[in-house]
């Protein structure tokens, strides 16, 4: 038991089963291996396992073939995947931590076109989904039937390979909690009508897996509400879940649903939504059932679980992102040692952003996440280097840390007085405060590894030569891209970047001109439209927020239709006259012309900064090149460049 966190490192007992303490790893979707666990997938949740969690809940394991959901899927259906599923669970046990298996069918909820064609979806009844644009097949009651039993065999299987407990998927609009609405469950036979009918599938799931789980733990995921005007109510989930209580040893608490672009926000909440916000449909539940519950929904931090525990919203935490984070974030926290802690930032741009990308997942703070294997232990050094990294934005700040954590003498030189680069522009944007948190994250590295951080300093070819550097790693970040269009001159013209820390006056009628379609220029309009501005956002992709991962570029166009802004696609930047700013539609190649502008603030994008690559070339220092000044892109290549040129050099 930790002194400071009394109630999140206390056992608690589910079932038969002790758990040693209240912090959660959910099951999530890792995209790392397919059909069964395989080396890297045993390595990721070993680590964090390793690194203190109470419980960790393995993603999603499909029970029927019709269960199909996209690929890298997990399956359970025959006896031949029990020695996968053993190696896991023992390597996690090893280390005290408890493992539940989750068992899945989506219903519906099918990634469109997953396997290159559309899939053929089942439900209920014939409901579309909003979010796939999928019309489903209503399930025969023989289907339903064996889906039943499917869920049956799968527990059998992971029963024999040592499973703690088993979790039943009935959160985020898949197949149990489609049964369970009876705006999707239109059925007028023993599945679907009244209340007892409609809950029948999600009773006789459970008992089927308590039939075959070997006295083994076995719950239920429930979303508390479906947040979407058609998806389950927290009063029908209250009533549902009172229902199902005394059959279940516990239940997990999420929000939101698969079925439409509002409540699959829900699913990995952003960063722009508070704290533990799911946790008052926890405490409904909690009140209504008396059975422990797990709460889950942007708890990144071990004081916000230990407040939430304490305070009786939840019995349990779910800390999955902020595991992916940092993987030994429970032992730091055990350890008092909280400034060592690795805060998730609630980005999604390398977590549920490459696993809807089909990518094995991540994290742009801590790349080795879902990399176990290849960076699994720093390989030692044959000469301890000099070592200048030029610029302290992510990248530079990254390598610096790693190269020095291996044993190197390494200094990082800044130009400004700050350290961060981009990112520091980035926290101040609306609903982006958090993704500052970067800065500290990896300043903290730095300090711990023991770089030595000189600010106020650009590196030069003289500075190099004084220091007697063996190498240098330039990570000197990129600038504004301002195109050489007609016009420019002659109108007030701002880059984002004037605007982000407040260099120049807007005016009152302001257009964007956005080429990159990513959160600056959403986050430019809102913070313009929340200042009273009349903002146009002219985006020259289908989209806005295009290149984002979609439950992030959702809430904030959300908040940008709140706002009122006015936003137009498929618009390229021609040129600028006075108060009339032109584009060109980039389909019809129509004109585009807005009069009455006091202001286009330029978002497109960021030019490579090249300089002192170019001044150091032929010096003969071993010279490497990193992140945004190799080409602009994002901060999860720049960390990931960090990186390896910190692991390799």
């Amino acid at each position: 038991m930790s002194g400071r966190f009394p109630h999140l490192f206390s056992e608690i007992a589910i079932g038969n089963c002790t758990i040693p303490n209240r912090i959660v790893s959910t099951g999530h979707h890792t995209y790392l291996s397919d059909g069964a666990p395989d080396e890297r997938l045993v390595a990721y949740h070993e680590a964090r396992a390793k690194g203190g969690a109470g419980l960790i809940v393995s993603e999603i394991v499909a029970v029927h073939e019709t269960a199909g959901f996209s690929q890298n899927l997990l399956k359970a259906s025959s006896p031949e995947a029990i020695p996968a599923y053993a190696r896991m669970v023992k390597a996690c046990q090893a280390h005290g931590t408890r493992m539940f298996a989750q068992l899945f069918h989506p219903g519906r909820e099918v990634l469109s076109a997953w396997s290159g064609m559309l899939p053929v979806a089942w439900a209920p009844s014939a409901v579309p989904n909003e979010r796939f644009h999928i019309m489903p097949k209503p399930m025969s009651a023989a289907l339903i039937r064996d889906i039943v039993a499917g869920f049956g065999t799968t527990t059998a299987n992971l029963a024999e390979a040592g499973f703690d407990g088993f979790e039943i998927v009935a959160s985020h609009g898949y197949l149990p909690a489609q049964f369970l609405n009876p705006r999707v469950n239109l059925r007028d036979d023993a599945y679907g009508g009244d209340f007892d009918r409609r809950t029948k599938f999600l009773s006789d799931v459970v008992a089927a897996v308590r039939s075959c789980a070997q006295d083994r733990v076995v719950g239920v995921r429930i979303s508390g509400a479906e947040m979407d005007s058609d998806g389950l109510t927290e009063a029908e989930v209250v009533e549902v879940c009172r229902a199902i209580a005394r059959d279940v040893d516990y239940l997990s608490v999420v929000a939101g649903t698969s079925a439409s672009l509002g409540g699959s926000v829900h699913i990995v909440p952003p960063m722009g939504l508070e704290h533990g916000y799911v946790a008052p449909f926890a405490e409904a539940i909690k009140t209504a059932c008396h059975v422990p519950v797990v709460v889950t929904g942007r708890i990144n931090q071990p004081q916000i679980a230990e407040q939430l525990i304490a305070g009786g919203s939840a019995d349990l935490c779910g800390m999955t992102r902020a595991m992916i984070c940092d993987p030994a974030m429970a032992s730091k926290a055990r350890d008092d040692r909280l400034d060592d802690i690795r805060a998730c930032i609630g980005c999604n741009q390398a977590c549920i952003g490459r696993a809807h990308k089909g990518l094995g997942i991540s994290c742009i703070q801590y790349p080795e996440s879902g990399r176990e294997l290849k960076f699994c232990e720093p390989p030692g050094i044959v000469r301890r280097k000099r070592i200048v990294v030029a610029g302290g934005g992510p990248a530079g700040m990254k390598a610096a840390a790693v190269a020095a954590a291996r044993g190197h003498d390494v200094t990082l030189f800044e130009r400004s007085r700050q350290l961060g680069g981009q990112a520091r522009i980035a926290q101040t944007l609306p609903g982006r405060e958090e993704f500052g948190g970067i800065i500290g994250n990896l300043e903290r590295e730095m300090m711990l590894a023991g770089v030595a951080v000189v600010k106020g300093t650009e590196v030069n070819a003289d500075l190099i030569r004084a220091s007697e550097a063996d190498a240098v790693i330039v990570a000197t970040g990129a600038k504004p891209y301002i195109p050489a269009l007609e016009g420019l001159s002659e109108a007030h013209v701002l880059t984002a970047w004037d605007v982000l820390e407040d260099k120049a006056k807007v005016g009152a009628s302001v257009v964007i001109a956005d080429w990159r379609s990513d959160w600056i220029a959403l986050g430019l309009a809102e913070r313009l439209a929340g200042d009273g501005c009349s903002v146009t956002l002219c985006v020259n992709a289908a989209m806005v927020g295009e290149t984002l991962q979609l439950y992030t570029r959702n809430h904030h166009v959300a908040r940008l239709h709140k706002l009122g802004v006015t936003i137009r696609t498929h618009a390229r930047l021609f040129g600028a006259d006075g108060e009339t700013v032109y584009f060109q539609d980039t389909l019809s190649e129509e004109p585009i012309v807005l009069e009455g502008i006091e202001s286009l603030v330029l978002s497109l994008g960021h030019k490579a900064d090249e300089t002192l690559e170019a001044e150091l070339t032929g010096l003969g220092v071993e010279l490497r090149t990193i992140g945004d000044c190799v080409v602009p892109r994002t901060a999860e290549e720049a960390v990931y460049e960090g990186l390896v040129a910190g692991w390799d050099i």
